[in-house]
């Protein structure tokens, strides 16, 4: 089990959007594990014991490898935060999990003028928070409002209404959003609404992480109950909610910093659910009684990204990347000597594709490949002809030395509970030394800090991938950066280039599926080209689960799909016990566990990577 995105949004996943302060995380890679569990030794729980349950209740345990980052549907970024938003709170639409079609949450339908600028949407009447006063226009117009008008608010989604002229609710049912000009995304706006008669009394959006008064009052399909930091949260199905309650007692979020103890208790059957294995891992539990693996295409790629001069939108740099990699001809040399389809074969030993543009393959609408001429493709002998051409040449001792006359060594951040990024890093190791280039692997439990504050050269990358792009492709614009050094911009990697920004905005304003997809693939184009970015491969989501604890459970899609970190909460919710008289899901549904007693499997590290904010927004944004 290893860790991985977001959002995203997105990952960090898109995500989500946002301004706030330093010390706030961010990210995450792909998807988490997942695990149900009756009870381990852990560093929170040094005794072995059986956890609590309801009685007579059975608890779908959750295992992740990833720890929350804030239960403020404001604030948060990482991909297991989002995910739960998505299950304790409606946003206006959903995606439909055979299609990723926009399909009605809170909102039923919706219509906009004829020039775009205005949309109406009109409000369910059949939803209700969990205190039982009645979800309304209101609500969604105030959520929206705040995050116009308060910076942290906007932290995790403010991209998504930089947008918006006016937000009103002419009645409890009727919300209509005024545009400033043509925006794409207004049946993907994958921000949580929240219950404005428990939110207004907030004081600093910034600084409330919601994880202190339970339950905490929703209106999605599970209620959120309890919380323990780096450890577990607790949710229980919120039986009003308008489209059907879980069929599970409780479903229970634990952070698991371990894989291997993690796929150790899903063959002794403490665990229900495991994902983000690792391919010895996947092959281990292949054959195994009772337990089968899912591998399907993933929504997430895995990068290598540049520090490209870490700098705020008031143009102050900080930060102390290596300035060779300023230089284009630098980050293209680097990158023609990373050879993806070794990285493909020997690390994730084929569960997973070469990477290249931005959009995995999945989302084939806006997949996008480089031209031949174009390609980075693996050229050690020309990524060193670029390096002398850059002024980077060899010594007496064969290492490129800097315009300080030093020896370069890069300084790489890598997830230190990520099995790839150390295999991958051993092969940098091995490529970029043959260009006479050293690299320093830096890998840490908590890669935000020195990302966020620019003190690296080259870092991890990746993010969960939404059907619509605009998160994950908002967060490479100068509109992403943080305000000043001191603050959290929504920012994934510090990039910051006028044609880019230009080709976003474009592509925001497009109506027209084929028009705005050829601009999309543009703006991979231009990601490509400036080197910032080097996506290596697109994982496959690997999971496994005991068949015989799950009946079932929603994929998406539907047809060769993931079960954790969905567009929307299909599988957690859709799940149905082993010992369930229920028939099972409709095609393509992979059963997902649920053990009668359990609940706690356990978080331990911090295992996450980093990406900034959710890796995908809607796009991920989960």
């Amino acid at each position: 089990m290893n860790t991985q995105d977001q959002h995203g949004r997105g990952l960090p996943t898109p995500g989500r959007g946002l301004p706030l302060r330093r010390p706030r995380l961010i990210a995450a890679s792909g998807a988490a594990a997942l695990a149900l569990s009756a009870g381990l030794a852990t560093p929170l729980n040094p005794a072995p014991s059986q956890a609590e349950a309801k009685e007579g209740g059975k608890v779908l345990t959750v295992a992740v490898a990833q720890s929350v980052d804030s239960l403020s549907p404001f604030l948060a970024t990482r991909l297991v935060s989002t995910s739960i938003h998505r299950l304790t709170y409606e946003y206006l639409t959903n995606y439909d999990p055979e299609d990723a079609r926009a399909i009605p949450g809170l909102a039923t339908k919706w219509t906009s003028s004829p020039d775009k600028l205005t949309w109406t949407y009109t409000i369910r009447s059949d939803s209700r928070w969990s205190d039982g006063e009645q979800a309304t226009a209101e609500d969604a117009a105030w959520t929206f409002n705040k995050m116009m008008t308060d910076e942290g608010a906007a932290t995790a989604n403010g991209s998504f209404v930089a947008n918006f002229r006016k937000v009103t609710a002419p009645s409890p049912t009727e919300l209509v959003i005024e545009l400033k000009k043509p925006q794409a995304t207004m049946t993907a706006l994958d921000v949580p609404i929240v219950p404005r008669h428990v939110w207004e009394k907030v004081t600093d959006f910034s600084e409330f992480n919601n994880d202190k008064n339970f339950p905490i009052v929703g209106n999605g399909p599970f209620v959120l109950t309890g919380y323990k930091a780096d450890s577990y949260v607790r949710l229980e199905p919120n039986k009003d909610f308008w489209r059907g309650a879980p069929k599970f007692d409780e479903l229970v979020f634990k952070y698991y910093k371990d894989g291997d103890a993690a796929v150790a208790a899903l063959q002794k059957g403490e665990v229900s659910f495991v994902s983000g294995l690792t391919p010895a891992q996947s092959a281990a539990l292949e054959n195994q009684e009772n337990i089968k693996v899912n591998d399907a295409p993933g929504r997430r790629f895995y990068a290598l990204a540049t520090n490209p001069g870490a700098r705020s939108k008031d143009g102050e740099r900080f930060g102390d990347g290596d300035p060779s990699l300023l230089d284009q001809r630098v980050r293209h040399a680097l990158f023609m000597a990373v050879d993806r389809k070794t990285i493909v074969d020997r690390v994730f030993q084929g569960h997973a594709v070469e990477g290249e543009g931005y959009i995995p393959p999945r989302f084939s609408q806006y997949f996008w490949k480089p031209s031949a001429s174009q390609e980075l493709a693996y050229n050690p002998a020309k990524a060193a002809q670029l390096l002398d051409e850059a002024g980077y040449k060899k010594n007496g001792d064969g290492k490129r030395v800097g315009k300080d006359g030093k020896p370069i060594t890069y300084r790489v951040l890598c997830h230190a509970t990520d099995p790839n990024d150390k295999a991958v890093g051993q092969y940098l190791d091995e490529w970029w030394g043959k260009l006479g280039i050293g690299v320093t692997l830096n890998c840490l439990d908590n890669v935000t800090d020195p990302w966020l504050a620019g003190q690296y050269d080259l870092a991890f990358d990746g993010w969960s991938v939404n059907p619509d792009p605009d998160f994950v492709l908002s967060i490479h614009t100068c509109a992403a950066l943080p305000a000043t050094p001191e603050e959290t911009g929504a920012t994934d990697n510090f990039i910051c280039d006028k044609k880019y920004d230009d080709l976003y905005s474009r592509q925001l304003a497009e109506y027209d599926p084929a028009k705005r997809a050829d601009i999309v693939k543009q703006m991979e184009s231009r990601l490509y080209d400036t080197g910032y970015m080097n996506v290596m491969a697109y994982p496959n989501a690997v999971e496994a689960y005991r068949t015989d604890q799950i009946k079932s459970i929603e994929t998406m899609p539907e047809d060769a799909g993931n079960i954790y970190g969905q567009d929307g909460y299909w599988s957690w919710w859709s799940a149905v016990p082993a010992d369930s008289g229920e028939s099972s899901g409709g095609s393509g549904s992979t059963g997902v566990v649920i053990g009668v007693a359990a609940g706690v499997v356990v978080l331990t590290g911090a295992g996450v990577f980093l990406a900034m904010r959710r890796r995908a927004t809607a796009d991920d944004r989960e």
